[in-house]
C-alpha cells in the first residue's frame, strides 16, 4: 500500500497526489458539515482551506532539518494549517489540523502502536486549529501560531515520555529527553516563521490574502 502511496526516495507517485487530493476533498467536506452544524462553508472558503491544506503538505516535504526519530524543521508548513484556523475560527481549524494529521500519516508515518499514532497525528497536528481561538484579536496571527505550536509541541512532549522514553540517553530523563528532542525542531521553525510573518511587507500581503478568505 504504501509503494503505492510513496517511492523509494520518500516522493509522491501518482497515486499518492490522487489519495491525497481526495482525502483533502472529503476531510474538507466534514470540516464544513461538522463546523457549521450541517451548514456549508462557501465554495470560496472551501477553496481557500483546500489551498492551504494543499501548500502546508508540499511545504512539509521541503524538509530543512530532519530528526533521527521523526520531526523536521519544514518550510513553513505549519503555517499553512494555522492560517485555516485564523481565517475561519477553532472549529474549522481543530479539524483542518486534523485532516492534515492524517495526511502526514499517510506520507510519512512512523508507527509504533495506535495510541501513538492517534498522538503524534491527528492530536499532535490538529492541535494547530487553536490558533482559530485568536482571529479576532490584534495581532491574533502570531499570538495564534504560538500557541499552536505550543499545543503540538505537547503532545510531541507526551508521546516522547510514552512511547520512545527508553530512547533517551543514560542518566537523563525522558521528559527532559522529549521536551529538548521535540523542542529543538519546532522551536527552530516557530522562530524562523514568525520572524517571516513579522516583516512589515509579508504581514501586509496576510491581512490581504484574509480578507480575501472570508470574503
Amino acid at each position: 500500500m504504501l509503494s503505492f502511496l510513496a517511492t523509494e526516495d520518500g516522493g509522491l507517485t501518482t497515486g499518492g497526489y490522487i489519495v491525497t487530493a481526495i482525502l483533502i476533498f472529503l476531510l474538507l467536506i466534514l470540516i464544513s458539515t461538522i463546523a457549521n452544524r450541517g451548514k456549508k462553508i462557501g465554495a470560496r472558503q472551501l477553496a481557500f482551506a483546500a489551498v492551504a491544506l494543499a501548500l502546508a503538505t508540499v511545504c512539509s516535504m521541503i524538509k530543512v532539518w530532519e530528526m533521527p526519530m521523526g520531526g523536521s524543521v519544514t518550510l513553513l508548513s505549519m503555517l499553512f494549517v494555522v492560517l485555516i484556523g485564523y481565517w475561519y475560527g477553532p472549529a474549522v481549524g481543530l479539524m483542518a489540523g486534523v485532516a492534515y494529521g492524517l495526511l502526514q500519516l499517510i506520507l510519512g508515518p512512523y508507527i509504533v502502536s495506535i495510541p501513538q499514532l492517534l498522538v503524534d497525528y491527528p492530536f499532535a497536528f490538529g492541535a494547530l486549529g487553536l490558533a482559530g481561538f485568536f482571529s479576532k484579536m490584534k495581532n491574533g496571527l502570531t499570538i495564534g501560531y504560538v500557541v499552536a505550536v505550543f499545543g503540538r509541541f505537547v503532545f510531541a512532549v507526551l508521546s516522547g515520555v510514552i512511547f520512545f522514553g527508553m530512547y533517551a540517553p543514560e542518566g537523563m530523563s525522558p521528559m527532559i529527553y522529549s521536551i529538548v528532542y521535540n523542542g529543538s525542531y519546532l522551536l527552530a521553525e516557530a522562530v524562523v516563521t514568525v520572524i517571516i510573518i513579522s516583516i512589515p511587507a509579508v504581514k501586509k500581503a496576510l491581512a490581504r490574502v484574509r480578507q480575501q478568505a472570508v470574503a
